[in-house]
């Protein structure tokens, strides 16, 4: 290749990552747009396929999506009044964990003397401030308040988005005529993300109420709350898990035993392996196309992109990414790499 067409390729590619850094730039500028809207859409996806069952059922659109509204704000209210009570209690017993840190710390001081290893409880213990956790947690649901302050209009759009679902492939059909790879591309997408988030969806509220059963079972205080968060938290692939087993095991630790605490870590690895390592790829079928090392990067990425909801939301939206750059050869390379490295199946 010439060196002209050397220095027109690399200015092709230049400009490409420059409106790449624009675009990126600019959906974090409007993070307080994209959030919300980002979370209807979801939000819509997950509920359609309940919406279309219902329809089956000789239920009018309009009442079926009310009837689910209305059953997302009864539950919805339910559980923050539940919880409301739960998070008030749990802060009150803030300053009593810092207590019992130190005195489980000054226990093991005296089997750190027996091997020369000296340390103050006191100092020791304000690296693990429960306060500065309960701070991190605060900052965590401020962000999500913020993302779900306007409540009313969230709802709205979701309703909205799901009486234009019906309507949606003919437009699709219609904008993408002649091009029938790139409709082909978008119904791979809506499809893998529908079947991701509806199966993720329901495996995470499985293991919330496993959580909550096994923690009541044992005796654990704030059990629901606990409960919650492994349902929340079950979204972020890889670490999940592993954060929402962290809270109730140093709680148990604190106010328990050493073995009460190890019964605990032991029931979470228990759940984790039964629903996350057994049950969920044999629902879940074949696998997302995704290398593992790309979905821990991915949510890092959408983490900083777009906060706490770009982490939840981090797989799904890899996906869609990724069979968008499918589209194009360019960006088919850029698919590849993204790929798990298995080699696609030829149909039969």
């Amino acid at each position: 290749m010439s060196r002209a067409g050397l220095t027109t390729k690399g200015l092709r590619i230049a400009l490409m990552a420059g409106m790449l850094v624009i675009i990126l730039a600019g959906i974090k500028a409007a993070a307080d747009i994209v959030v919300p809207f980002l979370l209807a859409l979801f939000i819509a996806i997950i509920l359609h396929p309940v919406v279309r069952a219902l329809v089956r059922m000789r239920i009018p659109r309009v009442l079926a999506i009310t009837l689910m509204m209305a059953a997302i704000i009864l539950l919805f209210s339910l559980l923050l009044g539940v919880l409301g009570a739960s998070v008030t209690d749990f802060s009150r017993t803030l300053p009593q964990y810092r207590g019992m840190l130190v005195r489980r710390l000054a226990e093991l001081q005296s089997v750190a003397d027996l091997i020369n290893l000296s340390f103050s409880p006191e100092d020791l213990a304000g690296y693990f401030d429960p306060g500065v956790l309960m701070n991190m947690a605060t900052r965590t649901v401020t962000h999500l308040s913020g993302a779900m302050s306007s409540l009313f209009l969230l709802l709205m759009t979701v309703v909205f988005m799901l009486l234009e679902a019906p309507y949606l492939p003919g437009k699709l059909r219609q904008a993408l005529a002649g091009s029938g790879a790139a409709m082909d591309s978008v119904d791979k997408a809506l499809h893998g993300v529908t079947h991701y988030l509806a199966l993720k969806t329901a495996i995470s509220v499985l293991t919330g109420v496993v959580v909550w059963l096994m923690l009541t079972f044992l005796g654990i205080r704030f059990a629901l709350m606990w409960g919650v968060l492994a349902f929340v938290l079950n979204y972020i692939p890889n670490i999940g898990s592993v954060l929402a087993a962290i809270p109730p095991v140093i709680q148990t630790l604190l106010f328990g035993s050493v073995s009460d605490a190890m019964v605990v870590t032991v029931g979470y690895v228990v759940i984790n392996m039964v629903l996350g390592n057994m049950l969920e790829p044999r629902v879940m079928g074949r696998g997302l196309g995704l290398s593992t090392l790309v979905v821990f990067l991915s949510l890092i990425f959408w983490g900083w992109l777009l906060g706490t909801v770009g982490m939840l939301l981090s797989v799904p939206l890899t996906i869609v990414a990724k069979i968008l750059l499918e589209m194009t050869p360019v960006g088919h390379r850029f698919a590849v790499l993204l790929g798990d490295g298995k080699e696609p199946e030829v149909q039969k």
